[in-house]
Parts: C-alpha cells; structure tokens; sequence
C-alpha cells in the first residue's frame, strides 16, 4: 500500500542492479518488501537497531544462547504421519521448533535461575541446510 511513499532512489540494491545489469526493462517490477516481513533486509536492520537500543540502555548482554533444531527429538517424531521425515514437513518441523524454543527461553527469563531478567531478545536464522536455529540475547538486573 505504501509503494508509492518510499523513497526507492535510496536502495542501493536496486541502484545497483540498474548500473550493473544497465537495462531498466529486465529488471522487472520491483517491490519493496515492509519491516514486518520477517527475514526481509529492512525487518534485520531494525532488529539491528533494536539491539543497538539494548546494548545503549542496558549495557552488553549477560547471556548469549544459542539454540539448535534437532531432528531426532521426540516431539517431532510423535507429530509426524508415519513414513514422513521431518525434511519433508517443514510445517510440523518449524511449528515444534518454536513451541520447544518458547520453553528454553522461558527458563532463564522466567524462573530466574540465572537472576532476575532485565530484558530479553531473540532471533531465528536458518542453516545451510534449511534446519532452524536461535540466537538468544538476555539482560539481566
């Protein structure tokens, strides 16, 4: 809806796709891709800046987690239809993912085992392989 109000001449992706490639009409009909696309470049440089703010306000993290998708984990197993692999569902396997990380990161910031929490904050990359993992930041008191 907002196509018209960006200022498309400050991308310099797309600045650099007309100097390189030289011919406008290949290009195609370019679409600026908004913030709450996750995983857009725009949703990573506010996330970016969002850190940024964190580290401002709070200081450096105490805690830095990294949590890894497992493919052997019961939960999976148990949602798969038989003779299905969890490459092959990635719905199931994303959806069961999620709920697991939910409860990994509600145990430092909730029960407090490390002190109490100041804030908290999380991102959800993807390996080459296409399996998920998170990067996990919290602040504590």
């Amino acid at each position: 809806m907002n196509q018209q109000k960006l200022r498309v001449e400050e991308y310099i992706h797309l600045r650099d796709a007309i100097t390189i490639d030289g011919n406008v009409t290949d290009i195609g009909r370019m679409a600026i891709l908004p913030a709450t696309y996750i995983d857009s470049q725009r949703h990573k440089h506010e996330y970016a800046r969002d850190t940024m703010t964190y580290v401002r306000s709070y200081g450096y993290p105490d805690l830095f987690i990294t949590f890894t998708y497992n493919t052997a984990w019961s939960e999976i197993k148990e949602e798969l239809s038989h003779g299905y692999s969890p490459e092959e569902r990635h719905d199931v396997k994303d959806q069961v993912f999620r709920q697991i990380l939910i409860k990994h990161i509600d145990i430092p910031t909730k029960s407090c085992i490390y002190g109490e929490v100041n804030c908290w904050m999380y991102l959800i990359e993807w390996q080459n392989r296409g399996l998920p993992h998170a990067h996990i930041l919290i602040w504590l008191k």
